[in-house]
């Protein structure tokens, strides 16, 4: 997915900040006022919102195109400059004089804050601005997905939105908002939302408990029906994230324990990784689980940082998790694989009465690349195809049995008669049956082939079948009877 990022345009539109921070160390209190004494060790500047959200999208490889509003000050004239370094195109940036560059300056002592202070013109810019820069962004190349980042600082007026929400839906593009409005309604017709858990309380009128989703959904569901949204992500701190659908499906991805330095900047993280990841072709759970690695990698620096497409490939394939998946995990889990480099290998079968021969055929598929997918059919499936004798042991029995196997790195179970939508969510590099199929039988060839993959049809063990273990057990039993 990480190639796929490079050749990706996203415009990110929103209030751009500077973020200035002041380290030092903090040994006595003022004798003027109860207040700590920071002796300064250094002071640095980072791009902040808006533009922290640009900075993560070029990090991941993809073209960011900012727009927004500066003023003509020394502060608006270092966040453009560092815009150009970090490779983000700023053609969408208006430099307006009759207002400050916002600023945030936050003093840290041993690593904690202690003061922020700010510096921001938020009122609403005129509508000839808010034209400004949507003319701006519209003499270059389309984008494949647009990221509206509000802080409430008055880029994102009513008129802006409905300009560029607008604008999404004739080109058929998504619109992934990080809002800050009390009133979510304001965000009518974009595509999918990325509040935090309190924002969503704020605009649902009442307290939320991280550990209750059922009440989240219940919140979240009429707020994506009134505003008609696709979804939205809800960010659940270190709970992690839950999406929910306009259909009412919901999925928790929890966050990976990490020591927490700083929050700062979580948010656009988030925001920047889940818009790329679609963009760039991937699943709502798929980027939900990618951008939720990102913002727990980025809480643990000091400051708004952008996380490095290596530092997020590693950390999804290093993520402790059970073998046992839905589909919708398989598809999350099989992209992170992807990302960090790893060749994905994909068989499938009943699997009903594990014998050698099927260990012979797992085996033999492992060797063929880093991780091995195993997809197998439920019991109504299983019924289907072989009888209804069959299964002798009930799919989850199967499952578990087969996710203790070493070589075994993810067992989904699907209801089907073929693995075909399983291979889709999977996207297998190599694809593995045994040497009885004709590679023309084999269901899913054409997929795999067709997304630069291959077919392998391994020896398999002679008379080695739970068909043929079964009659004998028949067998024996008459004899015996």
């Amino acid at each position: 997915m990480l190639e796929w990022c490079r050749d990706r345009e996203i415009w990110i539109v929103g209030d751009l900040m500077l973020d200035e921070y002041v380290r030092g160390s903090v040994d006595r209190i003022s004798p003027e006022a109860p207040v700590p004494v920071v002796k300064v060790g250094d002071v640095h500047n980072r791009l902040g919102g808006a533009a922290n959200v640009a900075r993560q999208v070029a990090a991941l490889g993809a073209n960011a195109v900012l727009a927004g509003v500066v003023g003509d000050d020394e502060a608006g004239r270092w966040l453009l400059e560092e815009c150009q370094r970090q490779g983000i195109d700023t053609r969408g940036v208006y430099v307006d004089n009759c207002r400050r560059t916002t600023r945030k300056l936050r003093v840290l002592g041993h690593s904690q804050q202690l003061v922020r202070l700010d510096w921001e013109d938020a009122g609403p810019c005129s509508d000839v601005v808010s034209a400004a820069l949507h003319d701006r962004l519209a003499k270059g190349r389309m984008a494949d997905a647009i990221i509206l980042s509000d802080y409430a600082k008055g880029v994102l007026s009513d008129g802006s939105l409905s300009r560029l929400i607008g604008f999404a839906h004739t080109s058929g593009r998504r619109v992934i908002v990080d809002p800050k409005r009390y009133d979510l309604g304001a965000y009518r017709g974009a595509s999918i939302l990325t509040p935090n858990l309190n924002e969503l309380a704020r605009a649902a009128g009442r307290r939320l408990d991280p550990d209750d989703r059922d009440a989240i959904v219940a919140v979240a569901l009429p707020i994506i029906q009134a505003a008609a949204l696709e979804a939205l992500v809800v960010t659940l701190s270190d709970r992690g994230m839950l999406l929910v659908q306009r259909d009412g499906e919901s999925q928790h991805v929890p966050a990976v324990r990490r020591a927490v330095s700083d929050v700062t900047g979580a948010g656009d993280t988030a925001v920047a990784v889940l818009a790329t990841a679609l963009a760039a072709g991937s699943t709502l759970l798929q980027g939900m689980e990618i951008a939720n690695t990102a913002a727990g990698l980025a809480v643990a620096e000091v400051g708004a940082v952008a996380v490095a497409p290596h530092q997020i490939s590693s950390a999804l394939s290093e993520a402790p998790r059970g073998k046992v998946v839905t589909r919708e995990e398989l598809a999350a889990r099989a992209a992170g694989w992807r990302m960090a480099g790893k060749r994905v290998v994909f068989t499938n079968g009943c699997f009903d009465l594990l014998h050698a021969g099927h260990l012979s055929l797992l085996h033999q598929a492992a060797e063929l690349g880093d991780v091995l997918v195993l997809a197998i059919n439920s019991d109504a499936s299983v019924r289907r195809l072989k009888g209804d004798s069959r299964p002798i042991v009930p799919a989850e029995d199967r499952a578990a049995l087969l996710a203790a196997l070493s070589c075994v790195d993810a067992v989904t179970i699907f209801e089907e008669d073929t693995p075909l939508e399983t291979l889709r969510a999977a996207r297998p590099h190599v694809l593995v049956k045994g040497q009885d199929y004709g590679i023309e039988n084999v269901v899913g060839r054409d997929l795999v082939e067709t997304d630069g993959g291959r077919v392998v049809l391994v020896p398999l063990m002679d008379a080695k079948s739970t068909t043929a273990i079964v009659e004998r057990i028949r067998v024996g039993e008459a004899a015996v009877g």
